[in-house]
């Protein structure tokens, strides 16, 4: 008891608490300003005490992780934050070329693009490597086939048409009034006046036949690259009945060089539920693969871009793809 004023010492739920109580004046000379000094001195002390339990408990809050979790959390933080950095990076580069672009774009009317496309086009004819799409096997199909191929023409011609660097393409034995020139003016608009090689002749009797290399998923060899003196042929053959190795016999028939594409030596197959797995491609899906490689010269590139997830293969790590080809180099055809 300090004056009129009594501090009791209390259990709060085990620890001990100070309460402050007003005691009845006693009749006499009251002690002044010595009972304030104490007080205050004791109600500081008090406050000590109480930051030190509020300190106390938050240590004791942090004690209650491990350094494990903590070192987790921190990984778990570090982790999404370099993710969001890397997502706002990628977004700007995106955003930057889609400006450039429409910049580039905007600049230029419709009647301006078409033009610098057609004389991209003209000038393949004069010095761009050749792509030759064979019809002559239109016997081995039936209309829908035949449908199909006229619009896998289609999707060729336009990714040429997009293509920085065109080629010069060819369609041989291609009869008017037959099959699949019908199909090809009912189909696709403005066909007469694709930039395209539309002969009746076979590529047998238009190309030297040291310059032509028929591609084929059933050959040994494999296409290293493309020359600018070869001449690609690919068979314009859709065959959901899969008469197997048409193409290549019909090649090996006319003592032409053959080639496949490098999908063995960049691929592995992929486990899926079907387990379906196929090399075989369409005519617009072969052209994608090696426009791609004709501009990036990487391999990897073309066929990832070319060969759709649905054929069943998937690109290999960088280790896999450098033993591959060294172990079928062999099977590579000098063009």
């Amino acid at each position: 008891m300090i004056g009129n004023t009594v501090i009791k010492e209390v259990m709060v739920t085990g620890e001990p608490y100070f309460a402050v109580e007003q005691a009845p004046c006693k009749q006499g000379k009251p002690k002044g300003n010595e009972d304030e000094v104490l007080l205050s001195g004791i109600f500081e002390l008090l406050q000590i005490e109480v930051e030190c339990e509020s300190s106390g408990t938050q240590q004791h809050k942090e004690s209650c992780y491990s350094k494990n979790v903590l070192r987790k959390k921190k990984h778990w933080e570090n982790t999404v934050a370099a993710k969001k950095i890397k997502r706002k990076q990628k977004k700007q580069k995106k955003k930057e070329n889609l400006s450039s672009q429409s910049a580039l774009e905007s600049l230029l009317t419709k009647r301006d693009l078409k033009v610098i496309t057609k004389e991209k086009l003209l000038k393949a004819r004069d010095s761009g490597p050749r792509i030759c799409i064979d019809l002559s096997m239109t016997d081995h199909m039936n209309n829908k086939e035949i449908s199909r191929l006229a619009a896998q023409i289609r999707r060729l011609y336009g990714t040429n048409r997009k293509s920085t660097n065109p080629f010069r393409i060819y369609l041989t034995s291609f009869i008017p009034g037959g099959p699949i020139h019908s199909e090809c003016l009912r189909m696709n608009d403005g066909f007469t006046s694709y930039i395209m090689d539309m002969v009746e002749e076979s590529y047998l009797d238009l190309f030297p036949q040291e310059t032509i290399v028929y591609l084929t998923p059933d050959s040994d060899c494999v296409l290293e690259d493309i020359e600018p003196n070869k001449v690609y042929v690919f068979g314009g053959l859709v065959d959901e009945s899969i008469q197997k190795k048409l193409t290549y016999t019909q090649a090996q028939e006319n003592s032409v060089q053959t080639a496949r594409l490098p999908i063995r030596e960049y691929m592995v197959k992929k486990v899926n539920l079907k387990n379906y797995h196929s090399e075989i491609l369409a005519v617009n899906q072969v052209f994608e693969v090696i426009s791609t490689y004709y501009e990036t010269r990487n391999w990897q590139a073309a066929l990832q871009s070319g060969i759709p997830p649905g054929k069943g293969y998937v690109i290999r790590t960088s280790v896999a793809v450098s033993s591959s080809t060294a172990s079928t180099s062999e099977n590579k055809c000098t063009q």
